[in-house]
Parts: C-alpha cells; sequence; structure tokens
C-alpha cells in the first residue's frame, strides 16, 4: 500500500515480479541486509490485492453504483449509465455472448471501450454485493465506480503483468529519499 512506516523496497505490482524478487533474493539486497521472505509472497499479495477489489466492489453496491442481474445490466448499457461490465468467471458463454451483443449495438467496432471484469467468481460476487447468484453486473458511472474499477485493474494487472506501454521487467528498488 506504500503506507507502513519505515523503509522500503518498491517490487513492481506483477505475480512474476514479485516471485522474481523472492527467488532471487532481491528484498536483501534492497535493504541491504539478510531478510526472510516466505516463499508464498505472491500468493498472499495476490489474496490482499484481491481483498482490495471485493471490498471496493461492495462499497459501490453500498453506494448505490451497482444494479446485478441480466436486464438491470442491459438497461443500464442501454442508458448509457453504465461505466463497467462485471461477469462471475463462472458465467455461462451464452449470457457474456449477449451482453457482448449490446455493447457492439452501442460502441460499433469497438466494443472494448468498456471495461470489463471477470476476475470473481459468482461466490465471491454474491458475497460483494449481499445477493445471491449474480453472475452479471454493472457498475454506475461515478466516483465509487471509478475506485472500484481502478482496483478491478490493479488486480488484473497483478495476476497478468499486463501493464500499458508493456511489461516492465521484474526488479525490486529502493525508495528515493
Amino acid at each position: 500500500k506504500a503506507r507502513l512506516p519505515g523503509r522500503g523496497a518498491w517490487v513492481t505490482a506483477t505475480r512474476a515480479a514479485v516471485a522474481e524478487a523472492v527467488r532471487r533474493k532481491l528484498f536483501a539486497r534492497a535493504f541491504r541486509r539478510e531478510v526472510t521472505v516466505p516463499a508464498d509472497l505472491p500468493d498472499l499479495v495476490d489474496r490482499l490485492v484481491e481483498a482490495q477489489a471485493i471490498a471496493s466492489l461492495s462499497l459501490a453496491n453500498k453506494a448505490g453504483a451497482v444494479v446485478a442481474g441480466f436486464s438491470k445490466v442491459e438497461s443500464a448499457l442501454m442508458g448509457g449509465t453504465a461505466a463497467g461490465l462485471i461477469h462471475a468467471s463462472d458465467a455461462s458463454d451464452d449470457g457474456v455472448r449477449k451482453l457482448g451483443q449490446v455493447l457492439r449495438r452501442i460502441f460499433g467496432d469497438d466494443p472494448d471501450t468498456m471495461p470489463r471484469v471477470t476476475a470473481f467468481t459468482s461466490l465471491q460476487l454474491d458475497l460483494a454485493l449481499g445477493r445471491m447468484n449474480v453472475i452479471h453486473a454493472a457498475l454506475l458511472a461515478g466516483g465509487p465506480s471509478e475506485n472500484a474499477l481502478a482496483r478491478c485493474t490493479a488486480l488484473e494487472v497483478y495476476r497478468t503483468g499486463d501493464v500499458t506501454g508493456g511489461r516492465p521487467p521484474a526488479s525490486v528498488n529502493e525508495p528515493k529519499h
């Protein structure tokens, strides 16, 4: 979170970079002393980033910035109030395809204009949104949705390493004073 007191080390926020830093013992080099780093640090970071993303979805829902259910999502898309689209990772291909057709009707040849989140299972979405059987949801335009999309993007970047402008090398750097 870059908010803890004391000396720190910067690691590119991708699973591959964290795993490489652990494997090459780059934390010891950055801190200039022997440190113990758990081998499962990449998994721990993944769980923490995922928890932040889910919490941000929950907060957006409490702010009234989330609609769930195929027809409500379709209405939000058609009405132009949707800022992002959420599909459960275990959603059927048919439902995803149908909402993709709605996006193509709205955006033409560039349906990827609408941000999409597919990182969570239906059960995770159920818990985050306080509803049962959430397969499709839409984030409505506004601050809470922007925060949720930013956290979900951070999770996707961490897991895939896909960063705008190309994939950065695995590295650990000391912070600048």
